[in-house]
């Protein structure tokens, strides 16, 4: 439980940024040895928006800035999602300081390791997409990405939707309860999605909601503790049975604190993994 910096190496490291996307991405080298990389897409530091891609080997912690073929790339974007499906980098969203978002962009990655261009490609879906928007949360669960919440800049979401990557199908969940959230975190838990904190689009919340992937709805449990002070672009992980809670900012305090949720009493929960989306 104790913070480090490590010295990273190599000249085409990111430039300082904000409401950008991290994607791990693991691979299998052979002889039991396996490569950890970090891709990092977009952001922005104020007025300049970006579009480029730089990956950190975790192994080396050194930087590169890998060759892509740009025909198609997306558009210069932060607060977007991503997440990382059949070596493709899935991205959703984000804006462009102008205008809010709702494009669909995939990056290959798989040839990362064979000196070979990165390719973009724009996914195009049938069905109704969701509204443009950003500082929305996804997550992925097996070969379906969750949306959910977000903003576009006037309007705080609280609708549902679900992209189909096998088929590129958006379809929408109708809910029974409205939960508008921008700038939260989503972090899946075997059957569930554990929602912390964000903005309702009047205040800073420090609610922990969770939503039942099977059931596709809402659901409220007792937490007990001392929960973190309302606030929204923090980071939560999930590592052995315990979620993470990481900074964020209320509007007027940026945090440098770590919370943590326990979660043993239903510890079963990320074991949980034989489950379908009902669409």
């Amino acid at each position: 439980m104790t913070w480090s910096k490590p010295r990273t190496a190599g000249q085409n490291g990111p430039p300082p940024c904000r409401a950008h996307s991290c994607t791990v991405v693991e691979r299998d080298l052979g002889s039991g040895k396996r490569s950890h990389q970090l891709y990092i897409f977009g952001g922005g530091n104020g007025p300049d928006y970006f579009q480029d891609v730089y990956v950190l080997d975790v192994e080396t912690l050194v930087w590169t800035k890998p060759e892509i073929e740009s025909s198609s790339r997306p558009s210069k974007r932060r607060a977007h999602t991503t997440c990382l499906w059949e070596d493709k980098i899935i991205v959703i969203g984000g804006g462009d300081g102008a205008r809010a978002l709702d494009d669909v962009h995939m990056l290959d990655v798989s040839n990362a390791n064979n000196n070979q261009p990165l390719q973009w490609e724009k996914l195009q879906t049938t069905g109704i997409p969701p509204p443009a928007r950003g500082y929305h949360t996804s997550n992925l669960v097996k070969d379906k990405l969750v949306v959910f919440g977000g903003s576009d800049g006037h309007d705080c979401f609280e609708d549902v939707h679900v992209l189909d990557l096998k088929k590129g199908r958006w379809s929408q969940i109708e809910l029974d309860r409205k939960i508008p959230r921008l700038a939260h975190t989503s972090t899946q838990v075997g059957s569930y999605v554990f929602v912390i904190g964000g903005h309702d689009g009047r205040r800073y919340s420090q609610d922990v909601l969770l939503f039942n992937l099977v059931t596709m709805g809402w659901e409220v449990r007792k937490v007990y503790g001392s929960a973190p002070n309302p606030r929204g672009y923090h980071t939560t992980v999930l590592y052995d049975s315990r979620l993470y809670v990481l900074g964020g900012y209320d509007g007027k305090n940026v945090f440098d604190d770590v919370h943590m949720l326990e979660l043993s009493a239903c510890a079963y929960l990320p074991q949980i993994t034989n489950f379908e989306i009902d669409v």
